[in-house]
């Protein structure tokens, strides 16, 4: 008989089976390879997101502290323009007419500072300026003293008459006069 040449030796794998066989051994060790890393992956996967929970969760928090800084310094620089204008008009009881009016004042969307009055909306400037045309006992008294005014004398007894200041004092009586008048000075200063 005679041999075949194209048959190939016993033991010996034709190239296709020795591919598919390559191939098979490739993929078994990739699927290891990833049920070995498998769950490492997943405990970093959970880990980045819980991480980014954390920032997302803290990212809201700073959010909404900026947003409330933001009302705050606008509602302390709308009162401070609500006093101004008071002090600016000459109102003397500046506390009390702010208390009056601040609920009326608003900020509108461009930015401006509008009041609710009678004939609607007004400009903070109009608005308190009718309102201090309408409450005249918030402005200081036009003439402070005269017919009628008490002078008021310090309960202690030691109080100096003014009327006894005279040349020849004794170095007592000049202290007392001075102390006095501080006194007078000091008060008037005050607008007592």
């Amino acid at each position: 008989m005679e041999q075949n040449n194209s048959s190939k030796p016993e033991g010996q794998l034709p190239e296709q089976d020795l591919r598919g066989i390559i191939r098979e051994a490739i993929q078994e060790f990739a699927r290891g390879e990833q049920i070995r890393t498998e769950p490492a992956l997943k405990a970093e996967l959970l880990e980045e997101r819980r991480r980014r929970e954390q920032l997302e969760r803290r990212m809201n928090e700073l959010s909404q502290e900026n947003r409330r800084a933001q009302q705050r310094a606008e509602e302390a620089e709308r009162q401070a323009a609500i006093r101004s204008e008071l002090q600016r008009l000459g109102v003397a009881k500046v506390e009390l007419a702010f208390r009056a009016v601040k609920d009326d004042v608003k900020r509108l969307e461009d930015g401006r500072l509008v009041a609710r009055g009678p004939n609607g909306e007004v400009p903070l400037k109009e608005y308190l300026n009718e309102f201090v045309q309408e409450n005249p006992e918030l402005m200081p008294a036009r003439i402070p003293g005269g017919t009628g005014t008490v002078v008021q004398r310090p309960a202690d007894g030691g109080a100096f008459e003014l009327d006894k200041i005279r040349p020849g004092m004794t170095a007592e009586d000049r202290e007392a006069a001075r102390r006095e008048i501080a006194r007078i000075a000091s008060q008037s200063l005050r607008g007592a």
